[in-house]
């Protein structure tokens, strides 16, 4: 049998020093995977299975636009920033029964970004409340839906109840440059909690 031939921008240069761990959360159906996949400078990881009945009984699919699979593991995708930097993006399964995974997930991991949808903020909290219980700081992005409601940021910060510190912008996991911007807000963030810790 033969493999498929291995680029070679699938090998992380020798040069590279620091490697982060970044986590891409949220609820069910959020845009996970579609946001490592477009970041990614490698095939994605990613973990799919088609969607069941059996499923259809414990995941909400209320709101749900058109989706078959769903994420039963993990995404992982990579970005090299510099000769020496590499990310390492972790999307995390976005339903209450693979909670566990996301405590493993989040061993190691420097941050988050939450991507919310505006018609299930709702769904958003016990995600970001699991963040604050591992102590993981985090950026929040609003993940653009075709047809989804728009409100101001004012509105979003407060039904969403985020600190004024937690950074707050507006993405499309489907474009390489929105959802670049909202990571570059995440890692901004990271850097000024960690020069404000004691």
């Amino acid at each position: 049998m033969d493999s498929a031939p291995v680029s070679e921008a699938s090998y992380l240069p020798d040069s590279v020093r620091t490697s982060v761990k970044l986590l891409i959360v949220g609820h069910f159906a959020v845009g996970k995977t579609t946001f490592v996949g477009t970041l990614s400078e490698i095939r994605p990881l990613r973990t799919e299975e088609r969607m069941t009945q059996a499923g259809a009984v414990v995941d909400d699919l209320a709101g749900v636009r058109d989706k078959t699979t769903t994420t039963v593991a993990m995404d992982f995708g990579r970005l090299t920033l510099s000769e020496q930097l590499v990310l390492y993006l972790f999307g995390t399964p976005g339903q209450r029964r693979f909670k566990q995974l996301w405590s493993d997930l989040a061993r190691g991991a420097l941050g988050a970004l939450v991507l919310v949808d505006t018609e299930r903020l709702e769904q958003s909290f016990e995600v970001m409340d699991l963040l604050e219980s591992y102590g993981l700081p985090y950026a929040v992005a609003v993940n653009q839906f075709d047809d989804a409601p728009v409100f101001p940021e004012r509105e979003v910060r407060e039904a969403l109840d985020l600190l004024p510190t937690t950074p707050l912008v507006i993405c499309d996991a489907r474009d390489h440059a929105s959802s670049a911007k909202a990571l570059i807000a995440l890692v901004d963030h990271l850097l000024k909690t960690d020069q404000e810790s004691p």
